[in-house]
């Protein structure tokens, strides 16, 4: 920061109160709550098109709510006069503030200061700010630009030795994510310290063409292992985004705050609350017409799974659009473990759990699904949501993947750690079948519960052991495989599930009390939302 005009730093001795000290402490305000435009690390921010730090809390928070924290934490530089010369602020800024009213604490990453290293930071002010978020229960937004005040060789030469790394307050931040919601916009290249901030958290959200995660930077990966990569090409939005690192991916800063925001607003405070209620102008006996007819009776046919979400939860706006700024639907993970479908939204202005599948993607499970199952309720769980229904949609949840890259991939393993934990949660599942729901899986995500769990289904509903088809191939294979051509075969296959699809009716298990309740499509509304007030 540039030279002050501050007459010094030196006490008066005749000084009758602390106005002198006060005029200092407002002097270095000053420069610290201003950007010096001269500065190389400010212009090469601005270069990047990246917002200076105290520009992305303007954007953040609401208006006039940062009350900071460590305000005048830096390096002051005085002349031999004792004038102050200069001002290098931390390169971690954190505080208090707002959105949309609720209480929040924010540490902010500033890259323009030694690209966020610990040279160019305070030592712990930065965890320092996880713990008063998890002591005042709110919740915790990080701004991650560079390395959040991970290490740097240059350390070494000022400290006069080399040490052993510790947990860098990285044990304070899994105490705060057991207490409150915490969220991490990547606003830049997140490196070391903050890669492990951004995936110690409940949501994150890179930006396209802007952020990049990575445990250590292109010049330590081509020294370790002589891959000569950008930073994009080793680690952008388009690896981490698919491969589970990072949940959402926006197209601005502003975007990405908006989705921090949006997230934060389905969750309570801390564990020690009840989550907030929106009230509501979508009629909770809205009934939809279009759900008699959004599963094709031909099994075959996918649907739109996420249409069909959006048609039964609250909607923000009284128009009949499918946009989905008009809906309070909210995803997560859309971009990996993709056939599987979860997010919040609200039901009679309460937030709920959603948790789908999407029939357009794969036929079964994969890891980064199951995955992603486990993460939704692990939030839940987490943030001790009471009455939160978390709604498994579609129970094409059916099965999970086979074949032999599955097998090497231990995907049973993982779908085994899926259904304990649906069947360890703590609040209620109300189950909506919609369709298919076969073997194992299909009673993972169909009865979660064990037998103790609320659901109903559809008239499209589709269940058993195994499918059909696949199930008469297992079941008749020696009078299949002993028929003496194939045209044989394939008769003796028709007569076969003839003979099934009189008992394949969901009506029939219903006439058993297989399943509790065959409902209407177009009610499902109003079952749901029965059950949230």
């Amino acid at each position: 920061m540039p030279a002050s005009k501050n007459k010094g730093h030196k006490e008066d001795a005749n000084a009758v109160n602390w106005e002198h000290l006060i005029s200092q402490i407002e002097e270095q305000k000053r420069l610290v709550q201003n950007p010096n435009l001269q500065d190389p690390g400010y212009i090469r921010q601005k270069a990047n098109k990246k917002l200076w730090v105290r520009e992305r809390l303007t954007i953040l928070l609401d208006e006039n709510s940062f009350s900071e924290v460590g305000s005048v934490t830096g390096k002051p530089l005085y002349d031999e006069t004792g004038a102050l010369k200069s001002f290098t602020p931390a390169n971690s800024i954190t505080g208090f503030g707002q959105i949309n009213g609720r209480k929040v604490f924010v540490t902010a990453d500033d890259f323009s200061v030694r690209g966020g290293h610990a040279d160019g930071g305070i030592q712990m002010k930065a965890p320092y700010g996880e713990v008063l978020a998890r002591k005042w229960r709110v919740p915790l937004i990080r701004l991650l630009d560079g390395s959040s005040g991970g290490g740097s060789v240059a350390t070494y030469l000022s400290i006069g030795a080399t040490y052993i790394p510790g947990l860098a307050g990285l044990g304070r931040s899994i105490d705060a994510m057991a207490v409150v919601p915490v969220a991490s916009a990547l606003l830049g290249p997140v490196v070391g310290l903050a890669a492990a901030k951004a995936v110690l958290g409940h949501f994150s959200v890179m930006v396209k063409g802007l952020s990049q995660l990575f445990a250590a930077g292109p010049p330590v990966v081509k020294q370790a292992t002589f891959e000569d990569l950008s930073k994009e090409a080793l680690g952008g939005w388009e690896i981490h985004a698919q491969n589970g690192t990072v949940d959402n991916v926006a197209d601005t800063e502003r975007d990405a705050f908006h989705q921090i925001a949006n997230f934060l607003s389905y969750l309570p405070s801390s564990i020690f609350c009840l989550p907030p209620v929106i009230q509501s102008a979508d009629p909770l006996t809205r009934r939809e017409e279009e759900l008699l007819a959004i599963i094709p009776t031909r099994r075959s046919q996918p649907y739109d799974v996420r249409r069909l979400i959006r048609l039964v939860v609250d909607k923000t706006s009284s128009d009949d659009s499918d946009d989905a700024a008009s809906s309070t639907f909210f995803e997560i993970g859309q971009m990996w473990g993709r056939c599987i479908v979860t997010g919040f939204a609200r039901l009679a202005g309460r937030p709920v759990g959603v948790l789908s599948s999407d029939c357009f993607v794969n036929g079964g499970q994969t890891l980064l699904s199951l995955d992603l199952v486990h993460i939704l309720i692990s939030i839940i769980k987490e943030q001790s949501m009471p009455w939160e229904v978390r709604r498994l949609r579609d129970s094409l949840l059916s099965v999970i993947i086979s074949g032999s890259a599955a097998e090497r991939m231990a995907t049973i393993r993982h779908g085994a750690s899926a259904m304990s934990a649906l069947y360890s949660a703590t609040t209620p599942i109300y189950t909506v079948i919609i369709r298919r729901a076969f073997g194992v899986a299909g009673g993972v995500f169909a009865d979660p519960e064990d037998g103790a769990g609320t659901r109903v289904a559809w008239p499209s509903g589709d269940w058993g052991s195994l499918p059909l088809e696949g199930g008469i191939e297992a079941a008749y294979k020696r009078q299949l495989d002993a028929v003496s051509s194939p045209e044989a075969r394939e008769q003796l296959m028709t007569e076969l599930l003839s003979k099934f699809e009189e008992v394949r009716s969901p009506l029939k298990t219903a006439n058993k009390f297989g399943v509790e309740e065959i409902i209407d499509p177009r009610s499902t509304r109003i079952r749901v939302c029965e059950v949230r007030t």
